[in-house]
């Protein structure tokens, strides 16, 4: 059975056959075996970064380094700016050539110029993990189906570790008329989710103006406990060091909560909190 440090790889592999071609999230995550609304968690926590700036950073080091080996060509057939923004994806050259600037630093037309340095970013290798890791402490429970009300915002995965904090700040300082029990990611498409700060709905319970319902599956969850202050430590160590290590459980639906204890007043930080994972028995 391969395992998802195997499955992550050969998705990357697969990436690097197609990095001039169109790259569909769930193409990618085809070839680790899991959705594409979960694949996009634990790329970006086995690697160290999104999904989409991994592709970003292996296109425009395999752009940079054909602008440059067509400089020192002695084919007639030089790689123009506009030939390699095409070929990697990009709808202009203007776009490609912001793009070349934030990596590189200069534009497309300098590189291979004389003394003009290029970055290089090479395919990453998934490995076992060879330095010490923190033990988790974790439970693993089975829950009711159950539903839960409350406001939402659609976010997309590379920026929600930064934009959801912000929101839920925004949310508590206009005094929203919940308690925000729960924060609950939804799958959208693969890139992107839909985040509800939310509560448990009671039936007959009237919705505030704003909040909508959602349903969250019953079944196996993995349940890691936490701190304001240390959860997206936590969250990130749960995608990276748990799950691929997890032999008997493999993940289950395209979701998974934050579940907040009351807040300590004294010390916000500290307050208790809970990451729960829907899995099932592999």
């Amino acid at each position: 059975m391969q395992t998802i440090r195997e499955g992550v790889q050969a998705a990357i592999d697969y990436i690097e056959t197609h990095l001039t071609e169109e790259i569909d999230v769930h193409d990618v995550a085809a070839r680790a075996y899991v959705s594409a609304y979960h694949f996009q968690r634990i790329f970006s926590a086995l690697c160290g970064m999104p999904l989409g700036e991994y592709v970003r950073c292996r296109r425009l080091t395999l752009a940079a380094q054909e602008l440059a080996a067509a400089k020192h060509s002695r084919s007639p057939e030089r790689v123009r700016v506009i030939d390699a923004a095409i070929r990697y994806g990009y709808d202009s050259p203007d776009s490609f050539t912001r793009a070349f600037r934030r990596f590189h630093g200069v534009v497309p037309s300098q590189a291979g110029l004389p003394g003009v340095m290029l970055r290089s970013f090479a395919p990453v290798k998934i490995e076992e993990a060879t330095e010490a890791r923190q033990p988790m402490d974790y439970r693993i429970e089975t829950k009711e189906a159950f539903t839960v009300v409350g406001f939402q915002r659609h976010f997309h995965n590379e920026t929600s570790y930064t934009e959801i904090p912000a929101w839920w700040g925004e949310m508590m300082q206009k005094g929203m008329p919940l308690d925000g029990e729960f924060g609950v990611c939804i799958d959208a498409d693969g890139s992107e989710f839909d985040y509800l700060i939310a509560d448990r709905y009671q039936p007959g319970q009237a919705v505030p103006e704003g909040c909508i319902t959602r349903d969250i599956p019953g079944g196996m969850w993995a349940v890691f406990p936490c701190t304001l202050g240390t959860l997206q430590d936590v969250n990130t160590q749960m995608w990276r060091d748990w799950l691929p290590a997890c032999r008997e459980y493999r993940l289950s639906h395209n979701c998974n909560l934050e579940f907040y204890y009351p807040l300590n007043e004294a010390d916000p930080s500290s307050s208790k909190a809970e990451l729960w994972l829907p899995i099932q028995p592999a």
